[in-house]
C-alpha cells in the first residue's frame, strides 16, 4: 500500500474513532445532566446513575442509529425479564429474608433463567445480568427496608437502565456536524445512520477491489518478475483491508433493518444481503490473486495470444461497474465491442501447461465481470421499485416475531453458557458481599457485561479489564483532586478521557473489554456524587472487580478445560477432514443420463461442505488468535507462525476446491450441449474422469495422513509417518512411461493430454456457436487443470509446514514427507 493510501486509511480510521467518541460524550452528558441537575422526582426514580452510564457505554460504542435502536429494544426486553423475575421472587421470599447466601443463590437462578433461551440477543442478556446483580445485592444491603424493595427497587433499576438506552438513541439522532468529508447538506443534517456507514464501506470496498484488480492484472501483464513482485506486494495489504471491510458490512446488516432511510437503498428486498453480494466479487478476486502469486515467470505467454482489445474492454467494464458502485452513480450501458473475450479464445486449439495460469486468470476475470454486473443490476432494480416496495419491506424487517421450536428448546451451547454465567455471577456476588457489603455491586457488574457465548481469551480479557479499571479509577481520583474546589467542573476532564478510551477500545493490548472498563472506571468517579471519598471508593471497587475477575477466570477454566492450542489442533484436524470430503465429492459426469440426476444432488451437498470448511477455517483462525494471546504456563509454547502458515494453505485449498467444483459444474452444463453420447467423446471424457480420480486419491491420502498427525494428542509421535505411502505412481493409470517422473507431473500431463483430445472433438464446425462452445470447454478444462496442479502443489507445501511444526515441537522426531 502506498504512503498516500496508508495516510488516507489512517485518516478515515481517526475520523471514525473521533465520531464514536463524540457520540459517547453526547450520551454520557445526557445521563450526567439528568441524574445531577434534573427534577428531584426524576432523580429519585433513576437512583442508579452508574448503571445508566454502563448501559450507555455498552450500547453507544461504535454504534449507529440502527444499533442504538436495537440496543434500546434489548434494554427494554432485559427490563421486562428482570422485573418479572425479581418482583415474583421478592414477593414469594420477602426482602427481609434475603441473606448474603440467599441473594447470591437468587442471582445464580435468575441469571440461569435469563441466559438459557437461545433466541435472546447477547446484549439483552448482558444488560439483564447487570440488573439482576443490582436488584439482589441492593436487597441484601437494604433488607431492613422491606416494604419499599418489592416494587420500587426493581423499578428504579429498570428506569436507570432505560435512561442510558434513551440517551444512546438521542445521541445518535444528533446531526452529523463533525467529521464528515465531502458530504452533502442532507448528510450533515441527518442522524448517524447505519445506511450511511454501509454505503461508505461499500464505496471503500469497491475502490479497494478496483485497486486490487489493477495490481494483480498489472502483475500478470508485467514483462519482468521484479515489477510483478512489486505489484503483488502492493496488493497484499489491500486484500486484508478488503476482508475487514466485508466483515464490517456484514456486521452492520442487522442495524440496517432498524432504520428507514429516505435515500435510496443499495439492494432490492428480494436480493440476498449486501455482504453476500459483495462476497461474489471477493471470490473471483481471490482467484485472480492465486493466479498472480502462482506465476513462476513473467511475462505470461498466453496473454500475448489473446486479443488485447477484448481483454482491455473487459477490464474497463469491470472498472466502470466498480466505479459506479463506488460513486453510487446511475448505470451506464456500454456498447459491446465487435470481439468479446470468448471470441479471442477461438484460435486456441491446444492447452499447454504453461497456459493454465493465464486461462484461469481470464476465467476469473469473466466471473468478476458477471458478478459486478449482478450487483449493479440488483441495485438498479431496487431504485426502480423503492417507492412501491421499500417502506413495506422495512416496516416488516425491523423486529422479527417469528419463533421456532429450535429457538425455544435450549441447545448444548446455551446450557453451558447459562451454567457459566449463573455460577460465576452467584459466586462473585457472594464473595463480594462477604468482603465489602456496600460496594459488593462491582464484583458482579465487572463480569456481567463481559460474558460471551463460547470461548474467549480468558486471561487476556481479565488482565485488560483489571488494568483498565485501575487506570480509569486512578484518572478519576487525580481529576477529583485537581477539581476539588470546583466540583461542578469535574465532568470536563471526562471529555478527553472518553476520546482516549474510544481509541483504546480498538488497540491490540486492551481491546473492547479494556476500553469499556477504562471509560466506566472514570465515569463512576467523575460522573456521580455522594458516593463517599473517591480514593476509598476506587480502592474498594478495584478490589471487588478483582474478586469478580477471579471468579470469572476460575469458572471459565473449569467449564472450558481444553486450551486454545489444543482446540486449534483439533479444529485443524476437522478442517483437513472436511477438505477431504470436498475433494472426494468433486465428480465429472461422462454420461448425460447421469448428469441431470446426479448434478442436482451432488453440487448442492458439495457447496454445503465448502461452507462447512469455511466455517472450520474461521474458527481455526479464532483459536490461533486466542492461543497466541494466552500464556503458555508449563505447556509447550504455541507455534503461532506454523499454524498461520497451515491456515493460509487451508484457506487457499478451500478456495481452489470451490473453483474446481464450479469449473466441473459448468463443464457438465456445457457438455450437455455437445454430443456427449458419441463414442469418440466418451473415451477421452472417461480418461479425464480417471485422471481426476487419481488426483483425488493422491490428495485424499496425503490429507488423511496429515489429519492423523494433527489428531494425535501430541505431534511428538515416534512412529514413522510416510506421507507418500500408498500413492506411488502407476504407469497404466497416469500413462507415464518414465517411472522417474514425479507423480504430480504424471497426473497433470495425462489430464492435459486427454483435455486436448476432448477439445479436438468438440466444436469441429467453424460456425460461431460451435467455436464459442469449444472455447468454453477449453477455458473450463484449462482452469480445471490449474486447480489440479495448484492443489497438488499446495498439498506438498502443507506437508512441509507440518514437518516444520513437528520439528519445532519435537526436534528428535523425524516425519518423512
Amino acid at each position: 500500500m502506498s504512503l498516500g493510501s496508508r495516510t488516507g486509511w489512517n485518516s478515515a480510521l481517526c475520523c471514525l474513532r473521533l465520531r464514536s467518541a463524540f457520540r459517547i460524550i453526547l450520551a454520557c452528558s445526557i445521563v450526567y445532566t439528568t441524574t445531577l441537575y434534573g427534577p428531584q422526582p426524576l432523580r429519585q426514580l433513576v437512583a442508579y446513575p452508574a448503571y445508566s452510564y454502563l448501559t450507555t457505554i455498552l450500547i453507544v460504542s461504535d454504534a449507529t442509529l440502527g444499533d442504538s435502536l436495537r440496543g434500546f429494544w434489548h434494554a427494554l426486553c432485559a427490563c421486562v425479564q428482570v422485573m418479572t423475575l425479581s418482583i415474583l421472587s421478592l414477593l414469594l421470599i420477602g426482602p427481609a429474608h434475603f441473606s448474603y447466601f440467599i441473594s447470591a443463590l437468587a442471582v445464580a437462578l435468575c441469571t440461569f433463567a435469563v441466559a438459557l433461551p437461545g433466541a435472546t440477543h447477547l446484549m439483552a442478556k448482558r444488560i439483564a445480568f447487570g440488573q439482576i446483580v443490582i436488584v439482589y445485592v441492593g436487597t441484601a444491603i437494604h433488607c431492613a427496608e422491606a416494604g419499599e424493595l418489592v416494587l420500587m427497587h426493581p423499578i428504579q433499576v429498570a428506569l436507570s437502565t432505560m435512561l442510558g438506552a434513551s440517551a444512546s438513541v438521542m445521541a445518535m439522532l444528533f446531526p452529523n456536524l463533525f467529521f464528515y468529508q465531502k458530504a452533502s447538506v442532507a448528510a450533515f443534517l441527518s442522524p448517524y445512520l447505519a445506511y450511511h456507514e454501509v454505503r461508505d464501506m461499500c464505496q471503500k470496498y469497491a475502490e479497494n477491489a478496483r485497486k486490487r484488480l489493477n495490481f494483480y492484472s498489472d502483475a500478470i501483464l508485467s514483462q519482468d518478475s521484479s515489477a510483478a513482485l512489486g505489484f503483488i506486494l502492493q496488493a497484499q495489504p489491500l486484500a486484508q483491508v478488503g476482508e475487514k471491510l466485508l466483515q464490517s458490512i456484514k456486521h452492520k446488516q442487522e442495524a440496517l433493518m432498524w432504520e428507514r432511510p429516505k435515500l435510496r437503498n443499495i439492494l432490492k428486498p428480494t436480493c440476498m444481503d449486501l455482504g453476500e453480494k459483495l462476497q461474489d466479487i471477493e471470490i473471483p478476486l481471490r482467484g485472480i490473486a492465486i493466479a498472480a502469486t502462482s506465476c513462476p515467470s513473467f511475462p505470461v505467454a498466453l496473454i500475448k495470444k489473446v486479443q488485447p482489445d477484448a481483454l482491455h474492454d473487459m477490464k474497463r467494464r469491470i472498472h466502470d461497474k466498480l466505479e459506479q458502485l463506488e460513486r453510487f452513480a446511475p448505470v451506464c450501458i456500454l456498447k459491446k465491442k465487435k470481439k468479446s473475450l470468448d471470441e479471442s479464445f477461438w484460435p486456441l486449439e491446444t492447452i499447454f501447461r504453461e497456459d493454465l495460469l493465464a486461462f484461469f486468470f481470464l476465467d476469473c476475470l469473466k466471473l468478476l465481470q458477471q458478478n459486478t454486473e449482478a450487483v449493479e443490476e440488483c441495485r438498479e432494480s431496487y431504485s426502480e421499485n423503492e417507492s412501491s416496495h421499500g417502506s413495506e419491506n422495512q416496516s416488516h424487517g425491523g423486529i422479527k416475531w417469528s419463533w421456532s421450536i429450535s429457538c425455544i428448546i435450549p441447545s448444548k451451547t446455551s446450557l453451558f453458557f447459562a451454567v457459566k454465567c449463573s455460577v460465576s455471577l452467584g459466586l462473585a456476588v457472594l464473595l463480594g458481599l462477604l468482603f465489602n457489603e456496600r460496594e459488593a455491586y462491582w464484583a458482579g457488574l465487572t463480569i456481567a457485561i463481559s460474558f460471551v457465548r463460547g470461548r474467549q481469551a480468558t486471561f487476556t480479557i481479565a488482565n485488560a479489564r483489571a488494568q483498565s479499571t485501575a487506570m480509569g479509577s486512578i484518572y478519576g481520583i487525580l481529576c477529583c483532586f485537581i477539581f476539588r474546589k470546583v466540583e461542578n467542573l469535574s465532568f470536563l476532564p471526562l471529555l478527553p478521557w472518553l476520546v482516549f478510551t474510544s481509541f483504546l477500545r480498538h488497540s491490540r493490548m486492551y481491546g473492547q473489554a479494556g476500553g469499556i472498563s477504562a471509560a466506566v472506571g472514570a465515569l463512576l468517579i467523575l460522573g456521580r456524587r455522594h458516593y463517599g471519598p473517591p480514593l476509598d471508593f476506587a480502592i474498594a471497587r478495584i478490589t471487588e472487580a478483582v474478586i469478580g475477575l477471579i471468579c470469572f477466570i476460575t469458572i471459565e477454566i473449569l467449564i472450558y478445560t481444553a486450551r486454545a492450542a489444543t482446540l486449534a489442533k483439533h479444529k485443524l484436524s476437522l478442517s483437513l477432514g472436511t477438505l477431504q470430503e470436498c475433494i472426494k465429492d468433486v465428480v465429472l459426469f461422462d454420461n448425460q443420463n447421469n448428469q441431470n440426476n446426479m448434478q442436482a444432488s451432488i453440487f448442492p451437498k458439495l457447496r454445503q461442505k465448502q461452507k462447512k470448511l469455511k466455517s472450520h477455517v474461521n474458527k481455526l483462525q479464532k483459536f490461533i488468535e486466542e492461543a497466541e494471546l494466552e500464556p503458555n504456563f508449563w505447556f509447550i509454547p504455541f507455534n503461532g507462525s506454523c499454524y498461520r502458515k497451515l491456515l493460509r494453505s487451508l484457506s487457499k485449498m478451500g478456495d481452489l476446491s470451490l473453483f474446481m467444483s464450479n469449473k466441473i459444474e459448468f463443464l457438465s452444463v456445457v457438455l450437455q450441449r455437445c454430443e456427449v453420447d458419441s463414442e469418440d467423446l466418451q473415451k477421452p471424457l472417461k480418461c479425464i474422469k480417471n485422471d481426476i480420480e487419481l488426483f483425488k486419491k493422491k490428495v485424499e491420502t496425503s490429507l488423511q495422513c496429515l489429519q492423523e498427525l494433527s489428531s494425535k494428542k501430541s505431534l511428538a509421535v515416534h512412529d514413522k509417518h510416510d506421507i507418500e505411502l500408498g500413492t506411488s505412481p502407476k504407469a497404466n493409470e497416469c500413462r507415464c512411461l518414465e517411472t522417474e517422473k514425479d507423480e504430480m507431473e504424471c497426473i497433470l500431463n495425462s489430464f492435459l493430454q486427454h483435455s486436448n483430445e476432448v477439445s479436438d472433438r468438440v466444436g469441429t464446425n467453424t460456425e460461431g456457436e460451435d467455436q464459442k462452445l469449444k472455447s468454453q470447454v477449453i477455458v473450463c478444462l484449462a482452469g480445471l487443470g490449474f486447480c489440479i496442479s495448484s492443489l497438488l502443489r499446495e498439498v506438498r507445501e502443507m506437508e512441509k509446514e507440518f514437518q516444520e511444526l513437528v520439528n519445532l515441537e519435537n526436534p528428535s522426531t523425524h516425519v518423512i514427507v
